[in-house]
């Protein structure tokens, strides 16, 4: 599941990758990434134990009912497409092959995945990654196949590509001390293992006529509810927040390498880390009253989903955090404005180095 570190895997068209939003209408968009990204996929998958599709998500979003959004409304996806005055792009499973959506964006995100295939594994099924990537293919010989080789390649040279994930390569995979990666390897070793893996996957994109490509580094996943109740006291998991802090430096310097060495490439970082901390440590700054614990009284041992016979809390908009991993309508609302703000008034570096 996409985790509060994923809490601004959205739809990006910013200015470091398209003019003005008045040119947003004629962006295609391709999204990649995990349950804060998802719209839907995994309601396609029967056996997925990763589904939002039921009560209580999605009862304050458009006719109060779940879509596979893991919020109680929308995402700040939603909220972006909409400041752009573009429809959120469809799951790609709700997609026939010869779907005219294809030729205007596509969502491939799926709760659960990771940037490794065996993260999440006890899921059942959920679209990693790399699966996302396979799909993306297939999308591209579909578009081929309808307005021709040429067509296709401009299309995809000139489209946006936002990528979200590894939170759950750490939540849900890491962070569980009796799965494998968790016995078998030391941080730094893990941490290799994700960026090379990582590399493997832009280049793979690349490949198939990706350029503008922007990837969103993980939040203090340390502040997230479901990792709080692992401390005696409520409070942030120092140590998660220092390895999470490690990831995006490791990222940075990644997609600086590939900007340098694979021609034409856009990669571009967006890390809204200390706005999220931001956000979780002075809730009242901007009209919560609650950041340590979820609106829907989960039990995190069991999941940390709102499952529909829990007990929900009476104003939703007091509340950061939605489930035990993600936030609320009104915390997502909060986050795509500032975001928006951001990307709009000035162009983001491509992708800095991290301070030594």
């Amino acid at each position: 599941m996409a985790k509060m570190a994923a809490i601004c895997n959205v739809l990006i068209i910013s200015t470091a990758l398209a003019a003005t939003p008045s040119m947003a209408a004629s962006l295609v968009t391709f999204i990649f990434g995990d349950s804060l990204t998802e719209v839907g996929n995994n309601n396609f998958l029967q056996l997925s134990l990763a589904k939002s599709n039921y009560p209580f998500y999605g009862i304050d979003y458009i006719g109060g009912k779940a879509t596979g959004r893991f919020t109680n409304g929308r995402t700040i996806g939603d909220i972006i497409s909409s400041k752009l005055g573009v429809p959120s792009p469809p799951p790609y499973l709700s997609l026939a092959p010869n779907d005219d959506a294809l030729l205007k964006g596509v969502n491939y995100a799926s709760g659960g995945a990771g940037i490794l295939n065996e993260t999440g594994l006890y899921f059942i099924q959920r679209l990693s990654f790399d699966d996302q990537i396979k799909n993306f293919e297939k999308t591209k010989e579909s578009i081929k196949a309808r307005i021709g080789e040429e067509a296709a390649n401009k299309l995809c040279n000139e489209a946006v590509y936002f990528i979200g994930l590894g939170s759950n390569d750490y939540v849900n995979n890491f962070l569980q001390p009796f799965l494998a990666d968790a016995q078998q390897y030391t941080h730094e070793e893990f941490l290799g293992l994700l960026i090379s893996t990582l590399g493997e996957q832009f280049t793979r994109l690349y490949q198939l006529g990706a350029r503008k490509m922007m990837f969103h580094g993980i939040g203090p996943l340390g502040c997230i509810p479901s990792q709080r109740a692992k401390s005696s006291r409520g409070q942030c998991l120092k140590q998660v927040n220092l390895w999470v802090q490690q990831f995006n430096s490791e990222v940075q310097k990644l997609l600086a390498n590939l900007n340098r060495h694979l021609p034409s490439a856009q990669f571009s970082f967006a890390d809204t880390y200390q706005a999220v901390l931001d956000l979780i440590d002075n809730p009242t700054a901007y009209g919560f009253k609650v950041s340590n614990t979820s609106c829907c009284n989960v039990d995190t041992k069991l999941g940390g989903l709102c499952v529909p016979n829990s007990k929900v809390c009476k104003n939703h908009s007091e509340y950061v955090f939605w489930d035990a991993f993600h936030p609320t309508d009104a915390a997502n609302e909060v986050l795509a404005g500032k975001l928006f703000a951001e990307l709009f008034s000035h162009p983001p570096s491509a992708a800095p180095l991290a301070s030594p």
